[in-house]
C-alpha cells in the first residue's frame, strides 16, 4: 500500500484568522473536495460528550464541517450510536438530550442530528469484513450504513482500554451498535446485576432463546451457553441492571474495534479529521474529564483513518507531558517503568500499536504517511 498523505495545522492564530477558519482551509487543501457529494446523504461520525464532561469537540467545528458539505452538494448529518453503559446517551432520547446539553443543534450545527442505531440501540444491519479473523459480521447502527459518504470528526484523547481514541476507534466502536459494542467487548455475553435487577420481567419477554430466567428473588440471570449475543436485554432494561461483561483481552479489544472499522469504510466515500487537543487520559464517555495529560497539538485530516491516527499519535509522543497531570503522577510513581509512549504509560496495560498494525494487515489503511503542513 502506497503511503497516504495527512495534512496538518496547528492551532496558531493571528489577527484575522480564527481556528475554524483554519479548519475549514486543512480540509478543503486535503482534498475533502474530490468527493462526490452531489445530493448525497453524509454521516458525520463523531462523539457528543456524556454530559459533565467537557473535553468533547465544540459544535462549532462539526458546523464548519457541516457547511463545507453543504457547499459541496451534500446533505450533512451528525451521528453517533447508543453506549452499554449506564449514562446520558444509552437510548436515542437521552441521547439526543445530551447532545442538545452539550451544545448540539441544528441551529449550532447547521445540520440534522440522527443517533445510528436508533431509539434503543437495536436498529443495525450486519455487514461482512472481508479478512476478518475476530468477527464473522460487524453489527453496525443502520443510519449509518445507509449514508452515502462517511466522515469522521475525531476528539484524539487518551483512552483506558485501547490507549488513545482517534478515528479508529470513533469509527470502530462508536458505530457499532449496543450489540455490536457487546461484541467487541466482551465477545456478546451480556451479565445482570442483582443489585439493580427490580425484576420487572422485560428483558425475559425479548429473549428469543429461553437464556432468561427468574429466582425466587424475581432476580433476572442469563444463561450463556444459550444466550446468542443480540442485545436485546440490554436495549429493554430500564434499570441499566444488564450490562457487557467486559472479558476480552485488551489485544483482542483493538483487533476487533478494527475490524469494525472497516465495515464501517470498506469501499465507501470517506474523510477523516481529527483534532488534538485537551488530550484528556481518559474516554469523553466519562461524565467528567481530567486536566489534560499533553499540550494541545493541532489539527489533522486524511482520507486514510489509519494513517491519521498514526500520525497523531507521532505528534502526541513528540510533546512534553503536562506537570501535575495523571501521565506525571504515573511517571514519578515507585519502580515506574519508562515505556517511551505517553498513551503506554498512561495506561500499561494497553499497547495502540495492535489495533493499527491489524487494521494495516486487513486493508482499513497504512501506518506509512506523508505529513503535509497547512499554513
Amino acid at each position: 500500500m502506497e503511503q497516504a498523505k495527512v495534512y496538518y495545522s496547528d492551532l496558531r492564530c493571528r489577527p484575522g484568522k480564527n481556528l475554524l477558519n483554519k479548519l475549514e482551509k486543512l480540509i478543503r487543501t486535503a482534498g475533502i473536495g474530490e468527493i462526490d457529494f452531489d445530493h448525497k446523504l453524509v454521516a458525520i461520525k463523531m462523539h457528543f460528550g456524556e454530559p459533565g464532561n467537557l473535553a468533547f469537540l465544540r459544535p462549532n467545528y462539526a458546523k464548519v464541517v457541516a457547511d463545507v458539505v453543504k457547499s459541496l452538494g451534500g446533505v450533512p448529518f451528525l451521528t453517533d450510536c447508543n453506549t452499554l453503559y449506564p449514562g446520558r446517551r444509552k437510548n436515542a432520547l437521552e441521547h439526543l438530550d445530551a447532545a442538545f446539553e452539550n451544545g448540539f443543534s441544528p441551529l449550532s450545527t447547521g445540520c440534522q442530528i440522527i443517533i445510528g442505531d436508533g431509539l434503543r440501540g437495536n436498529d443495525d444491519v450486519e455487514v461482512p469484513v472481508a479478512g476478518a479473523e475476530h468477527i464473522t459480521t460487524a453489527k453496525i447502527g443502520k443510519a449509518i450504513m445507509e449514508a452515502d459518504v462517511v466522515i469522521s470528526l475525531s476528539h484524539f484523547k487518551g483512552h483506558e482500554q485501547t490507549g488513545f481514541g482517534g478515528a479508529i476507534k470513533n469509527l470502530g466502536m462508536g458505530c457499532g451498535s449496543r450489540r455490536g459494542k457487546m461484541e467487541q467487548h466482551a465477545q456478546g455475553k451480556p451479565v445482570v446485576s442483582q443489585k439493580r435487577c427490580v425484576g420487572c420481567g422485560k428483558c425475559f419477554t425479548q429473549c428469543a432463546h429461553d437464556a432468561i430466567s427468574y429466582g425466587d428473588d424475581r432476580k433476572a440471570s442469563i444463561d450463556l451457553d444459550k444466550c446468542v449475543g443480540c442485545g436485546r436485554c440490554i436495549a429493554v432494561c430500564n434499570a441499566d441492571a444488564i450490562h457487557a461483561g467486559y472479558d476480552a483481552a485488551m489485544e483482542e479489544l483493538g483487533c476487533r474495534m478494527a475490524e469494525y472499522a472497516k465495515a464501517v469504510v470498506d469501499g465507501r466515500p470517506q474523510f477523516h479529521i481529527s483534532l488534538v487537543i485537551d488530550v484528556s487520559p481518559y474516554c469523553d464517555c466519562h461524565g467528567e474529564n481530567d486536566l489534560p495529560i499533553l499540550p494541545d497539538v493541532g489539527m489533522f485530516a486524511s482520507f486514510d483513518a489509519v494513517a491519521l491516527d498514526q500520525a497523531c499519535a507521532d505528534a502526541c509522543l513528540r510533546q512534553a507531558p503536562i506537570p501535575g497531570s495523571s501521565l506525571d503522577d504515573q511517571m514519578h510513581q515507585p519502580g515506574f517503568c519508562d515505556h517511551h509512549d505517553h498513551f503506554i504509560n498512561s495506561m500499561p496495560e494497553t499497547d495502540w500499536k495492535v489495533c493499527l498494525a491489524h487494521c494495516e494487515k486487513i486493508g482499513v489503511g497504512t501506518r506509512s504517511y506523508e505529513l503535509i503542513e497547512v499554513k
